[in-house]
């Protein structure tokens, strides 16, 4: 799929860019620190973006999916004990917020259902990618009408897991190992985007209406904050980047 990125500091698909109600994207670096809630406003009020409110999640490395509270009042709501939400409200901005993880982005434009996924290795492996994809089936959603953006994350060339992982990874997704594991040193390297990728084609939605971003957050540092490359030894300048989505 074709990419462009936008002068303020956004990543976009030209799968979205082609229906005027949904609004999407992921920051890179340039846009701060998204684990600020100022960061966020300031970066959608640079885009022209103007939600009715910012939906954010706690983000606990589970497979729960969550809707937001329609008759929430307030600029900001936090949904609890949730790495996944779906919704068919306009004016809420869905907001996952990452620094390696996979952020995932969901629409049906026929529905108008969008949904925004945090994807770590513990939620890849209770395949939280495919359980959103699955309700949105569930509640009507055709399988050549679900679209779902990766976004920009830890890729293989840096993702290293020990044996005790790849063990715990082969028990349920074996079939995976030959495109998404390979050997390095005494253990793997694991291509997180790669497996959530499969695992999306695997419900049965169409391979065409799958884009994701060939970056790894870990090695461009210019671009991307990364937890691996930053969280223990540059502390100071690690941060989290967002991918968001809202109707309009």
């Amino acid at each position: 799929m074709l990419i462009h990125q936008e002068e303020l500091n956004t990543i976009t698909s030209t799968l979205t860019t082609r229906y005027s109600y949904i609004t999407a994207g992921f920051t890179t670096r340039e846009a701060g620190d998204c684990r600020q809630i100022e960061v966020i406003k300031r970066h959608l009020k640079a885009n022209y973006i103007t939600p009715r409110k910012i939906v954010l999640l706690e983000q606990i490395h589970s497979s729960n999916v969550s809707k937001p509270d329609t008759t929430h009042l307030g600029d900001i709501e936090l949904l609890e004990d949730s790495d996944g939400v779906l919704t068919k409200e306009a004016g809420a901005c869905l907001v996952i917020r990452v620094a390696d993880c996979v952020p995932i982005l969901y629409f049906d434009p026929v529905r108008r259902v969008i949904g925004a996924s945090h994807n770590g290795w513990r939620g890849t492996e209770k395949n939280l990618v495919g359980e959103m994809i699955q309700i949105m089936q569930q509640n009507g959603s055709k399988n050549e009408n679900i679209h779902v953006l990766l976004g920009p994350a830890i890729n293989a060339c840096c993702y290293d897991i020990d044996l005790d992982r790849y063990a715990q990874f082969m028990e349920t997704m074996e079939r995976f190992n030959k495109v998404a594991f390979r050997p390095h040193g005494e253990g793997f390297h694991m291509n997180l985007v790669r497996l959530n990728y499969e695992l999306a084609l695997e419900t049965g939605i169409y391979k065409r209406n799958i884009d994701y971003f060939p970056f790894c957050t870990s090695c461009d540092a210019k671009r991307f904050y990364s937890f691996r490359r930053q969280y223990k030894t540059h502390p100071h300048e690690f941060g989290e980047m967002m991918g968001y989505i809202m109707l309009t």
